[in-house]
């Protein structure tokens, strides 16, 4: 599933691309996504309006209209999210596409139709607050050790499965959270409320710059995740743990375990994070 890196860089990539462009028409597969596909409202409020800016919120992408009206996008486990000369084929799985003013199209690509496409006009999303609950961005200023750690007052959870709890922190998923704990030295096993300020200090620290790391690369492509330009990130060539269960550790040659938290796959270095 693409993580907070990778819809970033799809971010970045659109923006420029789409602000300003007017959306023309809307063509929608009829397959539903894991939401219903608000189809009628992307047909009727859509054409005639300017994208004038393109946002993230967690792992959600936001493009806001001129008419004030929010489209949330989320790429779910396969989704994908691009732009094509109109004369481009359809691909069989581009259940939304939106023609734009200079005929381009941008199209929302999901062979697993795990993704979802939320229409809201300006008062409904502030009635329905559709980010209420979620926890603070980790590169914005309320990330903190000190809010780490009085959210994680009597948490046993094992620290990684509480960095990825949306209502602590948005957008670290599995991979970032191993390499977090990695860079950080902190055994992802080590229950939240166990770590001093020094460690969720370190944990601060090496999430931002992890993170950051990835963006600049383009993210991680581990099977389907492109860009907005359908290329790869590079990200996945510099991973320290995370998929290396088994390999030598690259900063002391102990091998590499993994464990499963909360259903996941976590990979850690018994000697580096013991």
């Amino acid at each position: 599933m693409p993580e907070l890196p990778e819809v970033e860089v799809i971010r970045q990539g659109l923006a420029p691309l789409v602000n300003g462009r007017r959306i023309e028409q809307v063509y929608g597969s009829g397959k539903p996504l894991r939401l219903p596909v608000p189809i009628v409202d992307l047909q009727t409020r859509l054409p005639g309006r300017r994208i004038v800016g393109v946002d993230r919120r967690a792992k959600f992408l936001i493009l806001r209209t001129d008419g004030d009206d929010r489209l949330l996008i989320h790429l779910g486990m396969t989704g994908r999210l691009g732009l094509f000369g109109a004369e481009v084929p359809r691909a069989s799985h581009d259940h939304l596409c939106f023609l734009l003013d200079n005929g381009m199209e941008m199209r929302f690509n999901d062979a697993r139709r795990f993704g979802s496409v939320q229409f809201f006009s300006a008062r409904r999303f502030v009635a329905a607050d559709p980010f209420a609950g979620l926890g603070p961005e980790p590169l914005g200023k309320g990330f903190t050790a000190a809010y780490l750690q009085k959210r994680a007052l009597g948490r046993r959870l094992p620290v990684k499965g509480f960095l990825m709890e949306n209502r602590v922190v948005v957008g670290i998923g599995n991979i970032y959270a191993s390499e977090t704990l990695f860079a950080a030295r902190v055994h992802p096993l080590t229950p939240a409320a166990a770590l001093g300020g020094e460690q969720w200090r370190a944990v601060v620290r090496s999430a931002r710059t992890v993170l950051r790391k990835a963006i600049g690369a383009g993210g991680t492509t581990i099977s389907d995740y492109v860009n907005a330009g359908g290329e790869a990130g590079y990200f996945q060539l510099a991973l320290a743990v995370y998929g290396r269960g088994g390999k030598p550790c690259h900063r002391c040659r102990t091998v590499i375990e993994r464990v499963v938290v909360g259903g996941r796959a976590t990979f850690f270095c018994p000697l580096c994070q013991g």
